[in-house]
C-alpha cells in the first residue's frame, strides 16, 4: 500500500481562491502519485471548480480569515477558519504540511502559534527564492529572514544561516552553499553592531561556507547562494525587487507600444527572447515563502497567485518533504542543544 504525504491547504487564501487553489493542486495531484491534498473551504465552492476527488479530501468550514484582518487577534478568535484548520491538521499530525495564499501575518502567526517552533530555534524566519540575473540567468538566491521579523539579534542571523543552508541542499541541491551576510559594505567592519556581531559568529561557524558580507548591488549577481538578514531589511530588499522587476517589464511594454511600426516589428523578431526575460524575473516559479524553524514545512504563496504559481509552490514542499528536510533539523538543533 502506497504511504502518501499529505499536504493541508487552506483553499480560501488568497485573491483568485479557490478556483486558482483547487486548479493548482489538481495539477500537482497529477503529478505527485504520492501526494494527498487536504482542502480546507466551502466545500459547494471547492467542488465547483474540482474535476476529480482523488487524493483530495475537503474540509468544510465558512470561517475564513482576510487579508485585512489582525493576524494573531484572526488566528485567536477564528478557530473554524480554512487557515487555522489547515495548521491545525499538521500540529494533530494528520497532514505534513501546510500551505496558504492568504494573510501573510496570519500563517507566520498559524505557524509558530499552532505548528509551533523547532526547540532551539529562537525565531523562525521566512524564507524567499528570488533569481539571479547574471550570467545565464538560470541561477537563484535565498533571502532569509525576508519578512517574518522586524528585529534581530546576531545569533538570530546565524541560525538563519544555518536554515537557509539546510534548504539550499536539500531543496536546491547546493553542495555546499555560499553564505553571505547583507550590508552596506563588504568590509568586516562595516554596518550596525547586530551585523557586526553576526559577521563574527558566521565567519567562526566551520560548518558554514561563509563569503562575508554581501551588497544589496551584488545579490541579484550571484555573489552568495543564501543571503542573511534581518526582516526588516531583507522585507524592504525583497519589496525592492519585486517593484523593480514589475517596473520594467511594464516600462518596456510601453516604450515597444510608443515606438511605432519598427519598434512592434522588432519586438515582435525578440517575443521569444522578451518571454525569456519575463520568465527569468518571475519569482513564483521557485515556489512559495518557506517558514523556517518551525516543526513542519509552512509555506505561504502570493496572494495574486495563478493556478501555476500554487503548483509550483506544491512541487517546492513535496521536495521538502521528500527530502526530510524539517525533520533533520529538528534533529541537528536537538543535538547542538
Amino acid at each position: 500500500m502506497t504511504v502518501r504525504m499529505k499536504i493541508a491547504v487552506d483553499a480560501m487564501g488568497g485573491d483568485n481562491a479557490p478556483q486558482t487553489v483547487v486548479e493548482g493542486v489538481e495539477r500537482a495531484r497529477d503529478e505527485y502519485s504520492d501526494l494527498e491534498f487536504i482542502l480546507f473551504g466551502k466545500k459547494s465552492e471547492i467542488k465547483s471548480y474540482l474535476k476529480s476527488e482523488v487524493h483530495i479530501k475537503i474540509v468544510h468550514t465558512d470561517e475564513v480569515i482576510s487579508m485585512n484582518d489582525e493576524p494573531v487577534k484572526a488566528i485567536r478568535t477564528k478557530k473554524n477558519s480554512s487557515m487555522v484548520l489547515a495548521a491545525k491538521a499538521v500540529k494533530d499530525k494528520e497532514a505534513d504540511a501546510f500551505f496558504s495564499c492568504g494573510n501573510t501575518g496570519a500563517l507566520l502567526a498559524a505557524g509558530l502559534l499552532i505548528v509551533g517552533r523547532i526547540k532551539g530555534i529562537s525565531r523562525p524566519g521566512l524564507l524567499s527564492t528570488l533569481p539571479v540575473l547574471s550570467g545565464d540567468g538560470s541561477g537563484a538566491f535565498n533571502l532569509l529572514d525576508s519578512g517574518a521579523n522586524a528585529e534581530n539579534k546576531p545569533e538570530h542571523l546565524h541560525q538563519y544561516a544555518i536554515l537557509g543552508k539546510y534548504y539550499a541542499q536539500r531543496v536546491r541541491g547546493i553542495k555546499n552553499p555560499r553564505i553571505g551576510l547583507l550590508n552596506n559594505g563588504t568590509e568586516p567592519h562595516k554596518g550596525s553592531k547586530v551585523t557586526q556581531e553576526a559577521y563574527q559568529l558566521l565567519n567562526t561557524d566551520d560548518t558554514l561556507n561563509f563569503v562575508g558580507n554581501v551588497e544589496a548591488n551584488a545579490i541579484l549577481k550571484g555573489a552568495a547562494d543564501v543571503v542573511v538578514a534581518d526582516g526588516f531589511t531583507g522585507n524592504a530588499v525583497l519589496k525592492a525587487i519585486e517593484g523593480a522587476a514589475s517596473a520594467m517589464i511594464h516600462l518596456l511594454k510601453n516604450m515597444i507600444m510608443d515606438s511605432g511600426l519598427t519598434g512592434k516589428l522588432g519586438a515582435m523578431l525578440l517575443k521569444s527572447s522578451l518571454s525569456g526575460l519575463k520568465d527569468k524575473m518571475d519569482q513564483s516559479r521557485y515556489g512559495g515563502a518557506v517558514l523556517l524553524g518551525v516543526k513542519a514545512p509552512v509555506v505561504k504563496a502570493h496572494g495574486a497567485s495563478d493556478d501555476a504559481a500554487v503548483y509550483y509552490t506544491l512541487r517546492q514542499i513535496h521536495k521538502m518533504l521528500v527530502e526530510k528536510m524539517t525533520p533533520d533539523l529538528v534533529s541537528y538543533f536537538s543535538h547542538k542543544g
